[in-house]
């Protein structure tokens, strides 16, 4: 009498032979995620291990650095608000900018009531600085 294999039965029946890799395509799938995870896990730490902590600096007040959240206006008026970063820190934030950007490095050093030109694809854009302030 033919006795029918049981869920687990068939999974290591279609999955190879006990102790060996199964190599179906849910076996490669994972190994490939797993190896992505792994590549992540790495990049994470290296960046953890190369993190500074940029504190407020009173000497700080009044210029654009690092950590700064500006208010800019151009000449047709249109404000934005953003917040300097790192690179790092920008991804789901619309409210952030990395400090290496474009905008970010004309802004720096900057005081309020300053002129910052930043170059774009579409030439100068002339931005003024309304408002700095810093998390204390």
């Amino acid at each position: 009498m033919a006795r029918r294999a049981s869920g687990s039965d068939q999974k290591s029946y279609l999955g190879g032979k006990p102790g060996r890799p199964q190599r179906n395509a849910d076996y490669q799938y994972n190994k490939k995620r797993l190896r992505e995870i792994d590549r992540r896990v790495r990049y994470l730490t290296k960046c953890l291990e190369n993190l500074k902590i940029v504190d407020y600096s009173p000497q700080q007040e009044g210029k654009v650095f690092f950590g700064a959240w500006v208010e800019i206006e151009n000449d047709d008026g249109n404000t934005l608000r953003f917040r300097i970063v790192g690179y790092d820190e920008i991804f789901g934030r619309k409210d952030y900018i990395s400090i290496d950007s474009p905008m970010a490095r004309a802004l720096l050093k900057k005081e309020v009531g300053d002129l910052a030109v930043v170059q774009t694809p579409a030439g100068e854009a002339s931005w003024y600085v309304n408002e700095i302030t810093y998390v204390k």
